[in-house]
């Protein structure tokens, strides 16, 4: 509807008209229709509907109003959130970061040793720290404290036997963080694509779908135990070229979220090599490094600097490219989710591009505080010989063992169950098995309005109380079907729930 002007009638602006003029009365300026439909797009299915759903049957048992479920607990295994599901956090974390809170305590240094456990290095790490930051409640530089990276730098070339700048480390509320800091630069235009794992972490095709860029898929090779497919990476680059997309980035995730892998240094060079010959950013998510249950760890930084020192460089393809790695605080044995520490190392990148990073992330003015101290106590634990360190290690390979040993008692009942099979658990938290269900399983869920993956992840939580996601929120071959399970929460009872919950749907659906 037009306005009268001096000139005659001027035409509105459709969104105004809208606003003056509609037929139904405003009660909110926001909708589902008119807010950003980006974010309208984005999925996160490990704290989706079945998170929801599960959250709902815990507030029921807490309120003594599930007395009519069958379970009489719930089981999170849907995300990996260690100390939610009863993984005790490191005593020596947990009293340095106490003192960090209340340096008063300083001052009680005898009293806590005599009566709480604390020991003199827990004292001497609480003052280096403080006074790296001044205090934990004081915004620190943007790109984090000064010597808390240089704690990462010496911790990255004890790992790697080559040296790190302390300058290209960022520290980050989480690894997460990082991701999207790295992905708003990264991604310029709607036709900007990045390479992805399927099956993989949903941060990433929820990041993308919030920066209207494009996840260009490829497909981890599930039956030589989810490694990276090569031929495959590159099939889905020149596809996606060939659409008019931008592929500027590859993302690999190892150890692997959701599947368990663990890469070797040759699947690793061979990413790399890629890379270089494409000019892709290599975005390496390492955030599991520890939990490795086969082989050794081997970081994407020591494979480029391999790479960069050997006769494959002869003609300087690995000079300029561009790395990013990623660690957190929230997995591993620390699994300290809560206090958001994180730390990505960039290398290779252009000088102004770096800087537009630091400008970035400058906008969110500083990772927490506490959770940087955090990131300088993973990366420098105790040493032997130290006070601290003869807990510190108990504790650490306490729930190392636990962890693998609940690995492997879920992977033994998944090979015994009908209809699954499931990779040995390499690395991570998770395993993520095949399911094979029936014709009548399938039908059932096409009635219900789900994927057959879905349905069974429902029909579990209902009959058992324990929380898986289905494969499909992580991406998966067309015609195959998964979950993904952790392997968090303590003791084995609930892998019995499993199976007997498994047997009973089969018989129930023949």
């Amino acid at each position: 509807m037009p306005l009268s002007g001096p000139s005659g009638s001027l035409p509105l602006p459709a969104f105004l008209e809208k606003r003056l003029f509609s037929s139904t009365p405003r009660t909110r300026s926001l909708n589902i229709n008119n807010i950003n439909p980006h974010v309208k797009e984005a999925k996160y299915a490990v704290r989706g509907e079945l998170a929801i759903k599960s959250e709902q049957y815990k507030a029921q048992l807490a309120k003594g109003e599930g007395k009519d479920l069958p379970f009489d607990s719930v089981v999170a295994a849907n995300i990996g959130n260690p100390q939610q599901l009863d993984q005790k956090p490191i005593t020596f974390f947990r009293q340095v970061a106490s003192i960090l809170e209340n340096p008063a305590l300083l001052d009680a240094q005898e009293v806590l040793e005599k009566s709480s456990g604390y020991k003199s290095d827990v004292f001497e790490r609480a003052r280096t720290l403080l006074k790296d930051v001044k205090s934990v409640g004081a915004y620190s530089q943007s790109q984090g404290a000064p010597g808390i990276r240089q704690s990462v730098a010496d911790f990255i070339e004890r790992r790697d036997g080559y040296s790190a700048d302390p300058q290209s480390i960022y520290l980050s509320a989480g690894a997460s963080s990082g991701v999207n800091a790295l992905m708003s630069v990264i991604c310029a235009s709607p036709q900007t694509g990045v390479l992805v794992p399927i099956p993989q972490y949903p941060l990433y095709t929820a990041t993308l779908a919030l920066q209207n860029a494009h996840c260009v898929p490829y497909y981890l090779h599930e039956e030589s135990n989810w490694s990276t497919n090569v031929d495959g990476m590159r099939d889905a680059l020149k596809k996606a070229q060939k659409q008019g997309i931008d592929v500027r980035a590859v993302v690999v995730i190892n150890p692997g979220n959701p599947t368990g892998a663990s890469l070797k240094s040759e699947a690793i060079n061979s990413v790399l090599e890629l890379a270089a010959e494409e000019k892709l950013v290599c975005i390496a998510d390492e955030v599991y490094q520890t939990n490795i249950f086969e082989g050794e760890f081997q970081s994407f930084k020591k494979g480029l600097r391999d790479l960069q020192k050997s006769e494959k460089n002869k003609d300087g393809k690995f000079d300029n490219m561009e790395l990013a790695s990623l660690h957190s605080i929230s997995k591993g044995m620390v699994g300290e989710c809560g206090h958001r520490g994180g730390y990505y190392e960039m290398v290779g990148f252009d000088p102004e591009v770096v800087a537009q990073i630091y400008k970035f992330v400058s906008i969110m003015l500083c990772p927490p505080v506490l959770g940087q101290c955090i990131v300088e106590m993973m990366v420098n634990p105790p040493r032997e010989g130290e006070p601290s360190y003869p807990l510190y290690r108990q504790e650490y390979e306490h729930i190392f063992h636990s962890l693998r040993d609940r690995a492997q008692a879920l992977y033994k009942a998944f090979q015994e169950m009908e209809g699954v099979s499931c990779q040995s658990p390499a690395g991570s938290m998770y395993l993520f098995p095949t399911i094979t269900l029936s014709r009548k399983a399938l039908e059932a869920a096409r009635e219900a309005g789900k994927g057959g993956d879905e349905f069974y992840c429902l029909r579990l939580l209902d009959a058992t109380g324990i929380c898986i996601v289905p494969g499909s929120g992580f991406g998966q071959k067309e015609g195959t079907l998964h979950f993904r399970t952790t392997f968090l929460a303590p003791g084995t009872e609930w892998v019995g729930r499993i199976t007997k919950f498994h047997k009973e749907f089969m018989d129930e659906y023949r």
